[in-house]
């Protein structure tokens, strides 16, 4: 098997978390060849893929709220994320389900889309965004919030508690609000809010998740080709049954099972062990 043989079996066994890492590479992949300045050294995202503070463009893009969210920067960028990613996708689909999974994603990339787009727009401060940062966010919030407590074995560090390592990057983000990237700090923390919310209302009873499983089912069977059923020709068999040549071999075949269960019985138990029920059934089928 070759990589690419291996890559494909991956993708198709590794469930929605490989596959999202996979859309996300791919992505990062088609940017370089369309989009990168090799010139200046860095991305030219334009405004229908990249998320936009301007109401102008977003409002006849709304697309844009999800599609940022599988675009970056930089290697680095999309590597640090894929890893978070990773990690977070492992713990969450622990407890909750893959179209959980996907549709905490999704919405939590739109939700802090759009508190990114309003936010800018009132700050009166112009700025797009790239990356899947704040719907990986939503995923490592939600399942802290569910398992705070839950160990979790560091390289180099050791064993810590869950709600240490969010923790930890939430004061990170905060730390750097106001020195650079505020847009992606606040679709950082957007995010963090929407997974709190997710997984509260979830264990309310309240599953924001069907709203995107339902729209895709809904595409999903649109486009869909239905089944033709093949003309069937019935032909009916006239022939009487034989009622009584069916009746007797069944009796026949239950009648002898039981007398093999007796046998059985006798030669495990005795004779002695038989019920009287039993003793007379078997007097009557040896006559």
């Amino acid at each position: 098997m070759n990589i690419l043989d291996d890559l494909k079996l991956q993708y198709k066994l590794g469930g929605i978390a490989m596959r999202v890492i996979y859309w996300n590479v791919a992505c990062f992949a088609i940017s370089l060849v369309f989009f990168y300045q090799y010139s200046g050294g860095g991305f030219a995202y334009p405004d229908w893929l990249a998320l936009s503070s301007d109401p102008n463009v977003f409002m006849f893009k709304p697309w844009t709220f999800l599609t940022y969210a599988f675009f970056h920067s930089s290697f680095f960028h999309l590597l640090f994320n894929m890893m978070v990613l990773n990690f977070a996708s492992n713990l969450f689909l622990t407890f909750f389900t893959q179209k959980q999974y996907l549709g905490l994603y999704i919405l939590g990339a739109v939700f802090s889309g759009v508190v990114f787009s309003l936010s800018f727009y009132f700050l009166d401060m112009p700025g797009i965004i790239v990356g899947a940062s704040a719907a990986i966010m939503a995923i490592l919030v939600a399942v802290t919030a569910y398992q705070p407590l839950m160990g979790v074995r560091l390289l180099l560090i050791g064993n810590v508690k869950l709600w240490h390592i969010t923790a930890v990057i939430l004061v990170l983000d905060l730390m750097q609000f106001r020195l650079e990237n505020t847009g992606g700090h606040i679709s950082h923390l957007a995010g963090a809010l929407f997974g709190f919310i997710f997984i509260k209302l979830l264990q309310n009873g309240t599953d924001l998740s069907i709203i995107v499983s339902r729209t895709l089912d809904f595409f999903t069977n649109l486009f869909k080709k239905s089944p033709k059923t093949p003309f069937t020709k019935v032909h009916k068999n006239y022939q009487k049954p034989t009622e009584k040549m069916t009746s007797r071999i069944v009796t026949k075949d239950k009648t002898q099972q039981q007398i093999d269960e007796i046998l059985d019985k006798i030669s495990q138990s005795g004779y002695d062990c038989l019920t009287k029920e039993e003793k007379e059934f078997l007097f009557k089928a040896g006559k």
